[in-house]
């Protein structure tokens, strides 16, 4: 049942973004060289934030002519307690992926970029824990900041002259989808959000035992005294989202995912974009990427953006 069915107010926007700690930071770009790749040129960037902190990013984009005024994506790299890859995942992929995302969304038409999350790629000189503890005994957090430099690489990627800025999308999987309809869920400028196997109700795992299979990057004080995750998701409402996951994956179990899903679900009928919500549950299937998965991906941004 949804929160507002119980009598209790929705989350807005910006209580969310009060409780993540959400900043308006700028990422300027410092460095960039391009290659031609088979079927897509790929840029490696670096970027610089504003306390003089750099950050490694990727860019994929098709090879076929000049693009103007194109569709892009904001691609959240996964956790998967490998901080050395962080977002080289976009070029490189990683065991729970089919391949490497960014080739063959280039490859599809899109423009992707991501960037490495703190405490992972070349920013994983420091420990995700420490960087918790520390972003906590600030009174942030680290997940806040994460979905602050997020804000910071859309910005960026819409000021591309191949993108549309009426054109960005989100996806991800793991830590990457739970970061893609977070920032869909606070950033209008998002226009369609896919994310694969990371959704379900954090009070359901917390009563069931499966909460600790998260990283720590997720922890924001006082979240489930005011909101869930599928009331989260609803914030996305009335913008297209797909929601894929599989039935065997332990972070989303069926219980979880049920209860999130009832939420997210009423705030799209609310919205009257039922229509627009999408939901892929695959039986037998755990925490990875399936054909399935990617198949519908690509539909849904084809269809969306």
């Amino acid at each position: 049942m949804a929160r507002w069915e119980e009598g209790r107010m929705a989350i807005t926007v910006e209580r969310l973004k009060e409780l993540l700690a959400f900043e308006e930071v700028s990422m300027a770009l410092a460095e960039s060289s391009a290659e031609i790749h088979d079927g897509y040129i790929l840029e490696r960037l670096r970027f610089r934030l504003e306390d003089g902190a750099e950050v490694r990013g990727f860019l994929t984009r098709p090879s076929e002519g000049f693009l103007t005024g194109g569709p892009a994506i904001v691609y959240a790299h996964a956790h998967g307690a490998r901080w050395d890859i962080g977002a080289s995942e976009l070029i490189d992929g990683r065991p729970a992926l089919l391949d490497a995302p960014g080739p063959a969304l280039a490859r599809e038409g899109y423009v992707a970029l991501c960037i490495d999350m703190p405490t992972f790629g070349e920013r994983a000189g420091v420990t995700e824990d420490a960087a918790t503890k520390a972003a906590l005994w600030h009174g942030r957090t680290l997940f806040g900041q994460m979905l602050s430099e997020q804000a910071a690489a859309l910005t960026w990627l819409a000021g591309r002259p191949e993108v549309d800025p009426q054109r960005i999308g989100v996806s991800g999987l793991s830590m990457g989808a739970t970061l893609a309809y977070f920032l869909a869920a606070i950033d209008p400028r998002v226009k369609a959000a896919a994310h694969l196997c990371c959704y379900a109700d954090f009070a359901t795992l917390v009563k069931i035992g499966a909460h600790d299979l998260h990283g720590h990057y997720l922890t924001v004080p006082g979240l489930l005294k005011e909101t869930s995750i599928g009331e989260i998701a609803g914030l996305v409402a009335p913008r297209p989202q797909l929601i894929c996951i599989g039935w065997d994956d332990p972070l989303t179990p069926p219980a979880a995912v049920d209860c999130a899903f009832a939420e997210t679900e009423a705030a799209y009928l609310q919205a009257e974009a039922l229509g627009a919500l999408v939901f892929l549950p695959e039986a037998g299937v755990g925490h990875r990427e399936t054909e399935a998965m990617r198949r519908a991906m690509l539909a849904f941004f084809k269809g969306y953006l």
